[in-house]
């Protein structure tokens, strides 16, 4: 195979830019002629370096020749306007009081509410419907923070979204409520989706932003998905990337965080499924006094596939930033993890610590791992790491002398292992239950144990009892 291009039966570029000259006004029938330039450069752009292939250093370990040799449908039609998103989808998270926000198949779920402008000024709904009613708010952060110069995908996603989610909280608003966006996929014939959100927070204020991808039916899907987020001056966002996709998906999920001087960023990326995932952490300090906290879980089986790739930015100075990434693989399953932070000549005063660790359950298994540093200021701290192993047998022995069977002592340590990004989770009811997912996983499809020491709990008011000191471990 020539380097530099993806080999595959079927010319899915060749598809894709004859959807979008064919049916260019339908695509961009909401677009500003900012957004319709946007658009032009970006589809050009694309024709021009076709989809990300081995060669490229950041896409080294990723490689998408299977995940698009498939006939494609895009460009979904618009859900009915009577559609009950209830019957396809409901959050079964118990007592976890959110404002649900819906997409089906890239489109805004609420066709006959297409925004909803809150009595605090706050505005949820379609992307679409912004670009139409608010171009001016939507223009002046549109395309600003997504790096859709060199990546290919990022560019077919400016290109050809149709629609998206879009929040904007103004100056001086805490949202009190937890905010969940979930994007479902039913789609009866292969389906190649352009999703694209943008989030802005203003000056002081504060959100906690949670977002589901899920599947209902098991047909091959491609989601190359980009969120733009601005966080004003001393604003803060508690973000939440959940993942329990089937084997069949592909999912893209690019995240480009701005932040203002004194702002502070949490975010967590939790994937425990998927036949091949990617998601990209690009945070941009542009503002002094800024805090950015990075943190992602992944439990991969199979011949499952999983890839972090994080850029902290440190533009300004007096700036922290604090990666904590953990991943199980057993099996085949594969992973890559690529952290990077760069420090700028005038970024003085910076913290930056990364840190990536992983556990292969088997000999087929296999990381790559890259942290990196590139700096250009002398007064900082800044630190990284990675380690690849397996399980401690000194802990599997500690655990096994206190009368618990090997396989069960191993979903311990598992869990232990993971438990620190977990409890990262500041939200209570969502941190329970991505705690007690976690455990389903490990014991269900990690390992395998008819009398789980775990007892995961199958009613919301079942807790799960742990026999040991877990801070032993």
């Amino acid at each position: 195979m020539e380097a530099g291009i993806i080999e595959t039966t079927y010319d899915l570029k060749a598809y894709l830019e004859g959807v979008f000259v064919a049916r260019r006004q339908e695509i961009g029938l909401n677009d500003t002629a900012f957004v319709a330039q946007k658009r032009a450069e970006a589809f050009e752009l694309f024709s021009r370096i076709g989809f990300p292939h081995a060669a490229l250093e950041k896409w080294r370990g990723t490689d998408l020749s299977r995940a698009l040799n498939h006939e494609f449908q895009a460009l979904p039609e618009q859900p009915a306007a009577d559609i009950d998103i209830d019957k396809i989808f409901k959050c079964d998270v118990p007592h976890f009081e959110t404002l649900l926000v819906s997409q089906l198949n890239g489109w805004y779920a609420d066709r006959i509410n297409l925004l909803q402008v809150y009595p605090n000024g706050m505005i949820i709904g379609s992307l679409a419907a912004a670009l139409s009613k608010y171009p001016k708010l939507v223009n002046a952060h549109y395309g600003k923070y997504a790096d859709d110069k060199t990546d290919g995908l990022t560019a077919l996603n400016t290109a050809m979204a149709q629609d998206g989610i879009f929040i904007y909280i103004p100056d001086n608003v805490t949202v009190e409520q937890n905010i969940q966006t979930v994007n479902i996929t039913d789609f009866k014939q292969n389906l190649f989706l352009n999703t694209r959100n943008l989030v802005i927070l203003g000056e002081n204020s504060h959100l906690r932003l949670v977002q589901c991808d899920d599947s209902i039916n098991h047909d091959v899907t491609f989601i190359n998905s980009v969120t733009e987020v601005k966080i004003g001056r001393n604003s803060t966002l508690d973000h939440y990337k959940m993942q329990n996709k089937d084997d069949h998906t592909t999912l893209i999920n690019s995240m480009f965080f701005h932040q203002d001087e004194g702002s502070s960023l949490s975010t967590n990326a939790i994937s425990l499924n998927g036949g091949l995932i990617r998601n990209l952490s690009h945070v941009t300090m542009s503002g002094p006094h800024s805090n950015a906290e990075v943190y992602g879980l992944y439990l991969m089986d199979r011949y499952q596939h999983v890839d972090n790739q994080v850029f902290i930015n440190h533009a300004a100075p007096e700036c922290e930033s604090r990666e904590l990434f953990k991943g199980v693989l057993d099996d085949h399953a594969s992973g890559v993890f690529n952290g990077h932070i760069k420090v700028h000549r005038d970024a003085q005063k910076t913290n930056a610590f990364q840190t990536n660790k992983n556990i292969l359950l088997s000999d087929k298994a296999s990381i790559d791992a890259k942290p990196f540093l590139e700096i250009y200021a002398d007064d900082v701290k800044c630190s990284h790491g990675a380690t690849i192993g397996q399980l401690d047998p000194e802990a599997l022995f500690y655990i096994r002398s206190r009368g618990i069977s090997e396989a069960n002592a191993k979903i311990l340590l598992m869990y232990a292992f993971a438990a620190d990004v977990i409890n990262k989770i500041s939200i209570p009811e969502l941190r329970q239950r991505m705690d007690d997912m976690v455990k389903k996983r490990l014991r269900g499809e990690l390992s395998q144990c008819e009398q789980c020491v775990l007892n995961c709990s199958t009613h919301e008011h079942q807790k799960m009892d742990f026999k040991i000191d877990i801070s032993k471990i």
